[in-house]
């Protein structure tokens, strides 16, 4: 190990042992005073924007001096209507329901104890992420919120722009008493850091890796702690037969042209055989008119002269832009399997009017968001009442699909007794 690297694993972990000892406090608690520090630092952001900016526009030129694509330089910025979105989300976290110290399932036993279960929460959880510095806030006020110390490692390229929102948040932890170190931005850019964020058992409870493919696959495989964690959101819709004509349409063409890059569009469309020459057509001219690329097994490009006929590869691709595979199939039966064996267990939706076959397609189709005639774009967070998200999991173990509040908790079993004794 070099003596950067050295300098580095120590920083990390007087980042962990900070953090950790800020968990406990947290832990504890009471939801006003965890209210208090968003709104404290909500104001704190409202009051400092010309600060943000200042910070935000020194990222932004080292990105332009770096060559940086229009669409990262975008995902970077600050505009006025983000720092706004930043606050309205610091308000809207405050306002949610505090999952901690939640009882459930309390029940008495033969021998007169009550057993349940307690919302806790997870400890210490590691966010690392990319570009969006807006992201910071979301991570840090949903984890302030659950209960929870952070350690947030943004990307290089917003370096100056989440210092300066994490400096907003430490100022509202510290005027609601809340210890600053319960959220914590890595103060370097050097790489070394996310490996030893990932390889801290001893102070890190969670990962969340909140970036492209690359990103998550390496967290995945380094890491010496739990990770939540979605890899590819290759979401399909499947058009059953008799399915009506105007919700068919309507959700295929919203699941994929809402936004491309975004992990709960659309990126394979099943069609039932019965269907297919009448819904299609319709489908490949409003297509056109966004410029979607189509690709198709055989039986679709009969259909769809301007379709291209669809590899192997593209029934597993997520494309996160314009272009789109279809594939005709028998039957329910046949979009099920396709959607078992190619997709990534993200978000799928059945159109159909048949409740046996709606019902069927939530039992069988195994992803953490399953659908039944409504766009696969409502997989969110706040779509689904959460409020707010820090990502998608498509793990089965701990939290599945959007991860908003109880995502970030767990459950310990508690007893009320009054002196019994086991025999």
């Amino acid at each position: 190990m070099t003596e950067a690297e050295q300098i580095v694993k120590l920083q990390m972990q007087e980042l962990g042992l900070q953090a950790r000892a800020a968990s406990r406090v947290m832990a504890a608690a009471e939801t006003k005073i965890k209210n208090a520090a968003l709104l404290a630092a909500m104001d704190v952001i409202d009051s400092t924007r010309a600060d943000l900016a200042a910070a935000n526009a020194r990222d932004l030129k080292a990105g332009e001096e770096k060559g940086l694509e229009p669409a990262m330089l975008d995902r970077l910025e600050l505009t006025d209507a983000r720092i706004e979105a930043m606050i309205e989300g610091l308000r809207q976290v405050a306002s949610l329901s505090d999952p901690i110290g939640e009882i459930t399932d309390m029940r008495y036993m033969p021998s007169g104890i009550q057993v349940g279960r307690m919302r806790v929460p997870l400890g210490v959880i590691g966010i690392i992420y990319e570009s969006r510095p807006n992201v910071t806030v979301e991570a840090a006020s949903l984890c302030l919120k659950s209960g929870n110390a952070t350690i947030l490692r943004g990307g290089s390229e917003a370096f100056h722009s989440n210092q300066a929102i994490a400096e907003c948040i430490r100022q509202g932890l510290e005027t609601a008493g809340l210890p600053a170190t319960a959220v914590q931005v890595v103060g370097t850019t050097d790489r070394t850091a996310v490996g030893e964020l990932i390889t801290m058992p001893e102070y890190v409870d969670v990962i969340v890796p909140r970036g492209g493919k690359g990103l998550i696959e390496r967290i995945s495989k380094d890491a010496k702690v739990a990770v939540i964690k979605h890899l590819d959101g290759i979401c399909h819709v499947y058009i059953d037969d008799g399915a009506d004509m105007t919700k068919a349409v309507n959700i295929a063409l919203n699941s994929k042209t809402n936004r491309y890059g975004v992990c709960n569009a659309m990126e394979t469309l099943l069609v039932a055989e019965s269907m297919a020459e009448s819904v299609l057509p319709q489908l490949a001219e409003l297509y056109s008119e966004y410029n979607v690329e189509l690709r198709g097994c055989e039986r679709t490009c009969k259909i769809l002269p301007n379709a291209v006929i669809a590899s192997e590869d593209d029934w597993y691709a997520e494309y996160l832009g314009p272009v789109l595979s279809i594939r005709v199939v028998q039957d329910i039966d046949a979009a099920i399997e396709h959607i078992n064996k190619y997709g990534s267990q993200h978000t799928d939706t059945i159109v159909t009017e048949d409740y046996s076959r709606g019902r069927r397609f939530l039992r069988e189709v195994d992803s953490s968001s399953v659908l039944i005639n409504a766009s696969t774009r409502f997989a969110d967070g706040f779509e689904f009442g959460l409020g707010a998200e820090i990502g998608i999991s498509t793990d089965k173990i701990h939290a599945r699909g959007p991860v908003g509040l109880e995502g970030l908790t767990s459950q310990k079993y508690i007893v009320l007794g009054d002196g019994q004794l086991r025999n």
